[in-house]
């Protein structure tokens, strides 16, 4: 791995830091933060022991912000940027530039429960919304590779949505929220508990009329779970489901549009809609095999469709897709001879995936030639099936008293055969060419496959109880999308990929003094194999990119009624190879990644002003950054205030009003720029929403 002068200086900077810490702590403090966490091993664990980079969201944040759009509850998190695009779309960036084109979303694994929400291969970019953040128990974010535990993606980061178990549930919650422009949405939760078996489940239900035109959506999102204990044992099943009917809203286009009221509040595209659902299944077993051995199986089964308008293409071509798989994580957790910790196991995935693109008439909105390499009817038809198999191993040797040696490695295997069901080439549906040949490609049919071996080496040490010091040295890697193998365009034929591959080294520091809490982590990532689309039109895996940056949070509770967190980071995202790309950007190395702001900072303070009601008032910093690849153009980011309070009127009863973009800033939540021209999507300007709830443990 390459280690540029900033990553070093970053390094160091963070070891200076640590060492005015270490000098600090030896005066010591009592008492421990004993934050749990279970997205580094699937298994729970103590903050302070896993070395690496885990930001924790906690059920009661999730309650007050009551986030419309997950980016406002998940952007908590230092080094993560997700961008809200219209509806319940996103873009997301953690530890990187903000991703986007097809596999982009490959790059970064969404979990609920510790278990990847799609199958290896078929992500989505907007594919958050199909879990249900808004009642979640808590949520993680994970910063840097989990390879060696989660295999293919999580090469940035992952989030993981923990739900509520039955168990931890109150037995009847309602929650009922109105804002402007039609918002209404309702919450229910239920549950009974018992000796041996827990029951309990969720459901959210939202309608929302759109601030921008022809913009509206309903959504549903339900959770249901069962816990149920035989002696040492516990068995459980959990069934997630969401439906998502939406209205687009495209981009807005022209130099700051966005600060024009009437531009923000237009829709260039009133025919767009985004028609989605999905529904997974997932078994738990937990048995103990002995006093120092644990036994943990998780069976799913999994099934999504989606229907959505390319608003965005010449021709507006319709997609469908979907995917249904089956599969099982397995751990063994065990203790042996001298305190070393072992942690083992065998993940089966078996997939099938579809996606269709059907453009209804001729194309009529580009220019004559663009219009003539697009003909009416399908453009692609296939079908894709799926095998993975991985083994792993991962090893915690504590030595010495205070230090504790991490290393693991992961076997990965994946299969696709893919099945064109249309004329192989680049022609129309029927066969019919187009001048110079048409825009889609059809591959015939064919299989590949990728072998990665992925190794994480760490090191940890307890200065004191309430101070650990760790670096890490980490490889991550994802699998070639399917989309990117088999949707072609131009004269490729075969796309002959690797897979993309990230090496990085860590060095954090975490603990507190008393009323101060702190976590810092510095980090330099090289990427190879990138894979995008060269100025021919051709997927290609030859990129190289460079990520380094220091991260934070604070959390001070300065008296028993005040308390200040600030929590962010400052990168560097740059790219490593020089090419002239799709569009004709020319990438040149060195220079900034587009959508690649180098700071992002939040600061929350909250005030419990009365022994009934606290207040939150949240600032929101995104830093300017490069909307092309020359860094030619730039949007110059945005600062916005929240302002959230919450009043327990009784034990039962609670009330929160929530007050967004207090200053009623003019602002992008994305800034791009294509085809010559600025495009956006506006951020919302100030808006009030109050919810009413009602808890009856």
């Amino acid at each position: 791995m390459r280690a540029s002068r900033f990553g070093s200086t970053a390094l160091l900077g963070c070891t200076a830091l640590f060492i005015t810490t270490v000098q600090a702590a030896e005066r010591g403090t009592n008492g421990r933060v004993e934050e749990v966490v279970v997205t580094g091993t699937r298994e729970a664990e103590q903050l302070r022991d896993f070395a690496g980079s885990i930001s924790l969201v906690k059920g009661d944040d999730v309650t007050v912000v009551g986030s419309t759009h997950h980016s406002e509850i998940m952007n908590r998190a230092p080094g993560t940027m997700i961008q809200r695009n219209s509806g319940e779309e996103s873009l997301t960036a953690i530890r990187s530039p903000v991703l986007s084109g097809p596999g982009s979303c490959g790059t970064f694994l969404f979990l609920e429960n510790s278990v990847p929400i799609r199958p290896t291969g078929f992500c989505n970019v907007n594919e958050l919304f199909e879990v249900n953040s808004e009642q979640a128990s808590s949520i993680e974010v994970l910063r840097g590779p989990a390879g060696v535990i989660y295999g293919s993606g999580a090469m940035h980061g992952a989030i993981n949505v923990i739900s509520a178990q039955p168990g931890e549930m109150p037995a009847r919650s309602i929650a009922l929220e109105g804002g402007p422009d039609e918002y209404y949405r309702g919450k229910l939760g239920l549950s009974h508990k018992s000796d041996a078996t827990d029951v309990g489940g969720v459901v959210v239900a939202s309608h929302d009329g759109g601030w921008r035109d022809s913009s509206g959506l309903e959504e549903q999102k339900l959770n249901v779970g069962l816990t149920h204990r035989r002696g040492d044992a516990q068995m459980g099943l959990d069934l997630a489901a969401t439906n998502l009917n939406q209205e687009t809203a495209g981009f807005i286009q022209g130099f700051n549009a966005y600060r024009n009221e009437a531009i923000a509040k237009s829709n260039p595209n009133p025919e767009a809609y985004r028609d989605a659902y999905a529904v997974r299944l997932t078994g738990r077993y937990e048995q103990p095999l002995s006093e120092n051995m644990q036994l943990a199986v998780r069976p799913y089964a999994r099934y999504s469709r989606m229907d959505f308008l390319q608003h965005f293409l010449i021709g507006k071509p319709l997609e469908e897709n979907g995917q249904e798989s089956v599969g099982v994580l397995t751990a063994l957790d065990f203790t042996a001879f001298n305190n070393t910790r072992f942690l083992t196991g065998v993940d089966i995935e078996f997939a099938q995936g579809f996606l269709k693109e059907t453009q209804a008439g001729p194309a009529t909105d580009g220019a004559p030639a663009a219009n003539a390499i697009r003909p009416a009817g399908k453009h692609y038809d296939y079908r894709v099936d799926s095998r993975v198999a991985a083994i792993y191993g991962q090893v915690e040797q504590p030595f010495a008293e205070r230090w504790r040696a991490t290393g693991g490695v992961r076997y990965e295997y994946v299969d696709y055969e893919y099945d064109n069901r249309m004329i192989d080439g680049n022609t129309a549906e029927n066969g019919a060419t187009c001048p110079g040949g048409c825009l889609f490609n059809r591959p015939a049919d064919r299989s590949d496959d990728f072998n990665n071996v992925t190794a994480k080496l760490g090191l940890s040490y307890e200065i004191t109880d309430d101070h650990t010091l760790y670096l890490t040295a980490t490889r991550g890697y994802r699998a070639p999308d399917t989309s990117e193998l088999y949707r072609l365009q131009r004269q490729q034929s075969v796309a002959d990929l690797d897979s993309e591959r990230l090496d990085s080294i860590e060095l954090g520091a975490r603990g507190f003094f008393g009323p101060l809490n702190y976590s810092l982590a510095a980090f330099t990532m090289d990427k190879d194999n990138v894979i995008f689309r060269d100025s021919n039109g051709f997927n290609v895996s030859d990129g190289r990119t460079k990520h380094e940056g220091v991260e934070y949070e604070f959390s001070w509770a300065a008296l028993d009624t005040v308390s200040l967190t600030l929590a962010g980071t400052y990168a560097k995202h740059t790219y490593d190879f020089n090419r002239v790309i799709e569009q004709g950007e020319t990438i040149v190395a060195g220079r900034d990644i587009d959508t690649a702001p180098r700071h992002i900072n939040t600061a929350r303070l909250n005030w419990n002003f009365v022994p009934s009601a606290t207040a939150e008032l949240e600032w929101v910093a995104v830093g300017k950054y490069f909307v092309d690849a020359a860094n030619a153009n730039e949007y110059p980011g945005h600062d916005l205030l929240n302002l959230r309070v919450s009043w327990q009127a009784t034990d039962n009863w609670r009330t929160i009003l929530r007050l967004n973009n207090v200053t009623d800033r003019a602002y992008a939540d994305r800034a791009d720029f294509a085809f010559g021209n600025y495009r956006y999507f506006p951020g919302r300007g100030r808006t009030l929403f109050v919810e009413v709830r009602y808890e009856m443990e």
